[in-house]
């Protein structure tokens, strides 16, 4: 009981804070390439749409 509490007070090795930080880094890669994933459909989603509005106006336009 008393080295777990005295592990729980010691501070971290230089080792052990960049192992930590690294595995944080490689979380914050994770988010950041799922925040672009999202984008990039995002993106597609409106080049989809724009290109679909804009035959529907230049169809709109041979009619009339």
């Amino acid at each position: 009981m008393i080295t777990l509490i005295k592990s729980y007070f010691r501070r971290p090795t230089p080792l052990e804070v960049v192992a930590k930080e690294l595995a944080v880094a490689h979380l914050c890669k994770l988010e950041a390439e799922t925040a672009v994933d999202y984008a990039v459909s995002v993106v597609r989603y409106n080049d989809t749409r724009i290109k679909r509005l804009e035959q529907h106006i230049n169809q709109h336009k041979e009619q009339t």
